[in-house]
């Protein structure tokens, strides 16, 4: 039998300035109504199908903030303000950042939120009811389909399509609120049933490899550029992980079974971490299992089964993803029919069955869970409905959690040593090699080293300067150095970020954190 598991990893970075409390970007508040809940709701309707979630506490710790009030959120603001008091700059701001969701998916699909678009690129002037037509349409944009049919206040704004009142604004930013409130209480039932089982990340989703020391990243490709100063703190990469454990028992009442290491990033050095805190499994990228195995050649005899890492702290259970059929969710199929895309999966699926007719094997699919449909029509509802409709049917393979399987299926292969990299390429590249990446571990490095020396001489850290310091070790900021327009954005974040570290324990800002770091 086939047994598949499907991962859905769900996660942002941390944009709040511990601060001022303030957040750069809006996207945990409406990824919050387009991904989390109707995602959930989706496969409630096929009991037969079982899922994990794989949740990062830095995303949820967001989601209370705004639940509880105490985040400031510039687009939302300016999307509160009455369309006739907004001043010349707010209008230029919502102009700028109003229509940030996909055109051909999503803007496209409604008429008047179009028309603003093009009126907006051909510079035409723009009334007081385009403004408040577009302040509406922006956040209404980005609720998930299954609230905009299924919910009738934000239906019949919908329906009506323009020429919306301050009421039906309000209407419509209210809304966001009841739902992310849903949020982690859906997930807590998830929890404590059958069907779904929830797993999580190191706290503030770092690369734990690096953590433990940047030179892992020459065992995962031995020409990477390293820092001048080296990072190597691998007490942080413990309390990331340890941590994430505590948050996700005091939220769910129960302890995670699962982890699924931020990027899919792994060392046998980090492999203790996770056996100490209790976690039972991880996951990673198939990569990772022929590098360990000395592999040159795809095995999928060797992938479709979990492995066990037996240390002397104890042992570990791993999973490899397959990589095709996660890619092909997660970057092909957005621009096939929805049956069409289920079909070739399904074939894909029972062409692995029938080579494997006499034993029972694990197939791995892990992916994004939020960003990938954006980029499907109708938000990827379309192509979740035909699949677990398809999956509750099939005869040929059955739908399981990772902990379901091996209850029943202990590992029985070992890895003797685990190679080092993540699910790309299966070395560390996105996070570290190009001169802006190598620049900004040198910052952290720099920084953390300041908290050393306190710590030497006998002096006291507060819990926020700790809280920062583990913020600006999150994946997010490394990645986009180098890679385009948005490496502006969390350039500003990570220096904003480290910056608040310099303040929270009383030292100068550095000059280099006050430009942008491709400045240089």
């Amino acid at each position: 039998m086939l047994y598949l598991a499907i991962i859905f990893h769900m996660h942002q970075p941390y944009y709040k300035n511990l601060i001022t409390q303030e957040t750069e970007l809006p996207w945990v508040r409406l990824h919050a109504i387009k991904d989390y809940l109707d995602m959930l709701k989706i496969v409630e309707k096929y009991p037969q199908v079982h899922l994990t979630f794989n949740l990062v506490p830095s995303l949820l710790e967001q989601l209370e903030d705004y639940s509880h009030g105490i985040i400031k959120d510039k687009f939302l603001e300016l999307s509160y303000k009455p369309a006739a008091e907004l001043l010349l700059e707010e209008k230029e701001f919502i102009l700028n950042n109003f229509f940030m969701i996909n055109r051909d998916k999503v803007i496209a699909m409604h008429p008047r939120y179009y028309e603003l678009f093009f009126k907006k690129e051909h510079r035409k002037e723009y009334s007081t009811q385009d403004y408040l037509d577009l302040q509406v349409w922006f956040n209404l944009a980005w609720f998930d389909p299954y609230f905009r049919r299924n919910v009738p206040e934000l239906r019949a704004i919908v329906n009506k399509a323009r020429f919306f009142s301050e009421d039906d604004k309000l209407t419509v930013l209210d809304k966001q609120f009841e739902i992310i409130d849903e949020i982690i209480p859906a997930y807590k039932k998830c929890v404590a049933g059958k069907q779904l089982e929830v797993t999580v990340s190191p706290y503030y989703h770092p690369i734990l490899p690096l953590l433990y020391s940047t030179n892992t990243a020459r065992d995962a490709n031995p020409k990477t550029i390293l820092p001048s100063i080296p990072f190597a703190y691998p007490e942080d990469a413990l309390a990331q992980v340890k941590s994430a454990l505590e948050f996700f028992k005091n939220r769910f009442a129960a302890p995670a079974a699962g982890m699924w290491p931020s990027e899919e990033s792994v060392c046998e050095q980090v492999l203790p971490f996770f056996i100490q805190s209790g976690v039972k499994w991880i996951v990673t990228d198939e990569a990772i299992l022929f590098k360990s195995l000395k592999k040159k050649k795809r095995d999928t005899a060797l992938l479709y089964q979990p492995h066990l890492l037996k240390r002397r702290e104890g042992d570990l259970n791993i999973i490899f993803r397959d990589r095709n059929l996660s890619d092909l969710i997660g970057f092909v199929y957005h621009d096939w029919k929805p049956q069409d895309a289920v079909a070739d999966l399904l074939k894909h699926l029972e062409n692995i069955a029938n080579a494997f007719k006499h034993e029972d094997v694990l197939v791995t699919i892990a992916m994004d869970g939020e960003n990938a449909w954006e980029h499907f029509t109708n938000d990827g509802h379309d192509f979740l409905d035909v699949l677990y409709q398809k999956l509750s049917e099939s005869t040929f393979l059955k739908t399981v959690t990772v902990s379901e399987y091996l209850e029943r299926f202990p590992a029985k292969h070992e890895i003797d040593t685990l190679g080092t990299g993540s699910w790309i390429y299966g070395d560390f590249a996105k996070w570290i090699g190009n001169p802006y990446k190598v620049r900004a571990w040198e910052y952290l490095a720099l920084a953390r080293e300041e908290l050393k020396k306190i710590l030497d001489s006998g002096g006291a850290v507060s819990e926020t300067a700790w809280k920062q310091m583990y913020i600006c070790e999150g994946s997010d900021w490394f990645w986009w150095y180098g890679d385009g327009d948005d490496g502006g954005r969390f350039d500003k974040l990570f220096r904003t970020h480290l910056s608040n570290f310099y303040t929270l324990i009383d030292k100068e800002i550095p000059e280099y954190l006050k430009k942008p770091l491709d400045s240089f």
